[in-house]
């Protein structure tokens, strides 16, 4: 916990908004995507998936291939609870789905499925992607299926898996990869293995986000490996989120960007775990 707060005040004190973005792409994503404050019909549905999720008191045993948890001390957890400590919270469900439906990408592959909070967002900001979801645990994955097809998300593919398997023995492309979405693993070997197994797949147009870059010292130095890179051209940290681009055109920038302008109290909801 201490080393998150550091983290965050150290990301406010360099945050910045539109006005300190002097690259045109940026400061499009930032004004148009970052701070579109339109109430899109889909953030209802959101809500209303969560919802289902915390109203859900059944338990599941989960098998957690990645660092594990900082809240559960049982495989045996109920749903309602791993809605509510994991996974991504309401306000960067919402930016999330505003970043798939600003880019429109064909295909994204999602590794680190849940119970699809951010899976639902991911298919509601293009409805005619194909969504590749990658989890570990078998009982997470049918409970996740079994929430998607609830709420008639059909553009999903749930592949339980260990994430290494896949990536190892699956041949990739970027139809597979114009968007990915890392909330798997948060340690930094894993996290620099799935960077370098997926730098085959990408074009000048490739999204990829990685969750909790600060959630540890070596999240952070895993997240300097990557943004360092020679083939990454643009990356933006909000402090919850890693964004990188290899837009060749790009001159190498680094930005700091709080998406949502103010002190967000959901990074706060974030520290205990």
């Amino acid at each position: 916990m201490q080393h998150l707060i550091k983290s965050y005040l150290k990301f406010l004190f360099h945050s910045k908004n539109e006005h300190g973005v002097h690259s045109p792409f940026v400061f499009d994503l930032v004004t148009k995507c970052f701070y579109d404050n339109t109430k899109y019909l889909e953030y209802e549905v959101l809500k209303s998936y969560r919802k289902s999720l915390l109203e859900n008191k059944n338990t599941i045993e989960v098998t957690d291939f990645g660092v594990g948890s900082r809240v559960f001390k049982s495989n045996t957890r109920e749903i309602s609870k791993i809605a509510q400590t994991a996974g991504i919270n309401p306000k960067n469900a919402e930016l999330l789905f505003r970043i798939v439906r600003y880019f429109q990408p064909k295909s994204i592959l999602e590794i680190g499925t849940s119970l699809g909070l951010a899976t639902s967002a991911l298919s509601l900001g293009n409805k005619n992607a194909k969504i590749i979801s990658l989890e570990g645990c078998l009982s997470t994955t049918n409970q996740c299926q079994m929430q998607l097809q609830k709420f008639n998300i059909n553009n999903v593919e749930c592949v339980n898996t260990r994430f290494e398997d896949y990536l190892s023995n699956c041949k990739l492309n970027t139809e597979h990869c114009q968007l990915i979405y890392f909330d798997g693993n948060h340690s930094k070997k894993a996290t620099l293995d799935y960077f370098e197994a997926l730098l085959p797949t990408i074009s000048n147009d490739s999204v990829w986000i990685f969750d909790d870059i600060h959630w540890s010292a070596d999240m952070e130095e895993a997240w300097e490996i990557i943004k360092n890179h020679p083939k990454v051209s643009v990356t933006i940290d909000t402090f919850q989120w890693g964004i990188v681009f290899f837009r060749a055109e790009q001159e190498k920038e680094h930005f700091i960007i709080n998406p949502n302008k103010t002190i967000s109290s959901h990074l706060f909801e974030r520290i205990r775990f």
